[in-house]
C-alpha cells in the first residue's frame, strides 16, 4: 500500500491510496476463508465446502467485505502513520469492486483538530459556590411526594368543579356536527388548574355542575401538535361523572417506609442529598464554564465544518424536543429553518470551539477513551430508552454518530482533567435561581401522580 497525503485546508486531508495486485488478492482470499468456516451448503459438511464454490455462490458480498477489510485496514494504517485522529467520519471515494489481478486505488477525506498553540490551562483559579438547602425547599418536596401519593375522594354538593380539584369526564369533540375520531374519552381525570388540558377547555369544565352535561366552542392554537387539529374550531360536548379532591397522607414513618425509607427523618435526609449532588454538580459546571471561556479568549484558530454542523444539528433536535413537550412544533415559531440556523450559528459555534480546545487538550494530556468506555454508555442509553443494545450500537456505526459519541466522552474527560488542576475557592452561594438544582423524590417514590379513588 502506498499514499500521498493533501492538505485541502487547515483542518481538512485528502489521502489517495494505492494498492498492489498481491495485496488485493489478499484481502479477496481472507474473506473467503471467513465464509469457508461459517456457510452450509447442501452436499458438503460444514467447512469442507471448497473455496471455488464458496467464492462463486457469494462472489458479490465476499468481494464488498474484502474491499471494506482491506479500507479499514489502511485506514488504521495511514491514521497512525501521520498521527491524526479523524474528527466525526471519513468519506470514501471509490466505490468500485476488487477484480483478482488489479491494483486498487482510491481516497479518503476528512476533517482533524486544527493546530495552535494551546493557552496556559494548569492552575487556573476559579470560584465555585457552596451547596446551600433551605429547609423550606426540603418542605416544598415532600409536599409534592404527599401529591403524588394522594387519594381521590369525592367532594360536597353539586359542584361544578373548581380549581385544586379533579373532575371525571366524558367529552368528545364535533365538527359541522360530526364527531371528529380521536378527540373523546370516557372517565377522563381533569385536574383543574394545573394547565393539563387547554384553558378554554378546562373553563368549560368548570361551568357543568356533577352528574350534569354541557357544550362550548373550543378553538386549537394554531401551533397544536396535532396538525389535523391546528386552527380549529370545535364543539366540545362534555359530562361530569365525577368531581373529587386529593386527600393527602399524614407526614410521617409510615409515608417514609412506603418510599423504602426507615423514617422522616431518613426522608428529609435523602431530599437534603438529592439537593446537594444536584447542586454541588450544577456549581462545578458553572466553574468549568468560568473557564472555558477564559481559555477561549486566549485562543484563535479554524473550525472543522462538521463539528460545527454537528452542533448545530443537535441545538435544532434539542430545541425540536423541548417544544414538542409543550405540545407545539418547530413551525409554532414562526421561522424557516434556515432562519433558525442562522439564529443558532454563535452558540453552535461556541459550543465547536469549546470542543475543539477540549480535544487538542485531551491530546496534550494522552486521554483516551476506550471501546469499553463506548459500549457501557450506548447501553446506558439502550437501558433508557428500551432499545436492544446491538442494535443501538450498530445504528450509532452505521451514521457515524460513534465518532461523535467517543469525541464527546473525550472532551468531557479533558474538562475533568482541567478542573482536577484548578485552584478552586469556595464562596458563598448568590440567590437561588428558579428551578436551580431541583431536588428528586428518593427513588422508591412514583415520577408521577398515581391517585387512587375511593
Amino acid at each position: 500500500m502506498e499514499y500521498s497525503a493533501e492538505d485541502l485546508s487547515p483542518v481538512k486531508k485528502k489521502i489517495v491510496i494505492t494498492t498492489e495486485p498481491q495485496e488485493v488478492e489478499a484481502a479477496i482470499m481472507g474473506a473467503v476463508a471467513l465464509y469457508k468456516t461459517s456457510v452450509q451448503l447442501d452436499g458438503f459438511r460444514k467447512g469442507k465446502v471448497p473455496a471455488s464454490v464458496i467464492e462463486q455462490r457469494f462472489r458479490d458480498k465476499i468481494y464488498e467485505e474484502a474491499r471494506q477489510d482491506l479500507i479499514n485496514v489502511h485506514i488504521n494504517e495511514v491514521m497512525q502513520n501521520l498521527d491524526v485522529q479523524p474528527l466525526s467520519g471519513i468519506n470514501v471515494d471509490g466505490a468500485e469492486a476488487l477484480e483478482r489481478g488489479k491494483g486498487y486505488a482510491y481516497s479518503i477525506e476528512f476533517e482533524v483538530l486544527p493546530t495552535f498553540d494551546l493557552p496556559p490551562y494548569e492552575g487556573m483559579e476559579v470560584e465555585q459556590e457552596k451547596v446551600e438547602v433551605k429547609e423550606q425547599e426540603v418542605a416544598d418536596v415532600i409536599e409534592r411526594i404527599r401529591r403524588d401519593r394522594a387519594q381521590l375522594v369525592p367532594v360536597d354538593g353539586a359542584g361544578p368543579a373548581v380549581d385544586g380539584q379533579v373532575a371525571s369526564i366524558d367529552f368528545a369533540a364535533y365538527e359541522n356536527g360530526q364527531p371528529l375520531e380521536g378527540v373523546k374519552a370516557e372517565n377522563f381525570d381533569l385536574a383543574l388548574g394545573e394547565h393539563q388540558a387547554l384553558e378554554d377547555f378546562e373553563a368549560l369544565v368548570k361551568t357543568i355542575p356533577y352528574g350534569q352535561e354541557g357544550e362550548g366552542e373550543i378553538r386549537f392554537p394554531d401551533d397544536f401538535i396535532a396538525k389535523d387539529l391546528a386552527g380549529k374550531t370545535v364543539t366540545m360536548k362534555v359530562k361530569v361523572h365525577a368531581v373529587k379532591e386529593r386527600k393527602l397522607p399524614e407526614l410521617n414513618d409510615d409515608l417514609a417506609k412506603s418510599l423504602g425509607l426507615d423514617n422522616v427523618d431518613k426522608l428529609k435526609e435523602t431530599i437534603t442529598r438529592s439537593y446537594t449532588q444536584s447542586r454541588e454538580n450544577l456549581n462545578k459546571s458553572a466553574a468549568q464554564k468560568t473557564m472555558l471561556d477564559r481559555l477561549l479568549k486566549m485562543v484563535d484558530f479554524p473550525l472543522p465544518e462538521s463539528l460545527l454542523d454537528i452542533q448545530m444539528r443537535t441545538l435544532l433536535t434539542d430545541l425540536k424536543a423541548r417544544l414538542e413537550r409543550q405540545g407545539k412544533g418547530l413551525e409554532s415559531l414562526g421561522k424557516s429553518p434556515e432562519e433558525l440556523r442562522k439564529e443558532m450559528l454563535p452558540q453552535a459555534e461556541e459550543l465547536a470551539r469549546i470542543q475543539v480546545l477540549l480535544l487538542s487538550i485531551a491530546k496534550k494530556e494522552g486521554l483516551e477513551v476506550s471501546d469499553q468506555e463506548v459500549n457501557t454508555h450506548i447501553y446506558q442509553e439502550s437501558l433508557r430508552s428500551g432499545e436492544d443494545f446491538k442494535a443501538l450500537r450498530e445504528s450509532y456505526e452505521r451514521s457515524g454518530l460513534i465518532f461523535v459519541l467517543r469525541d464527546r466522552l473525550l472532551a468531557d474527560k479533558a474538562m475533568d482533567r482541567i478542573y482536577a488542576k484548578a485552584k478552586v475557592t469556595e464562596v458563598e452561594p448568590k440567590e437561588p435561581r428558579t428551578g436551580d438544582g431541583d431536588a428528586e423524590a428518593p427513588a422508591e417514590a412514583p415520577a408521577e401522580s398515581k391517585e387512587e379513588t375511593k
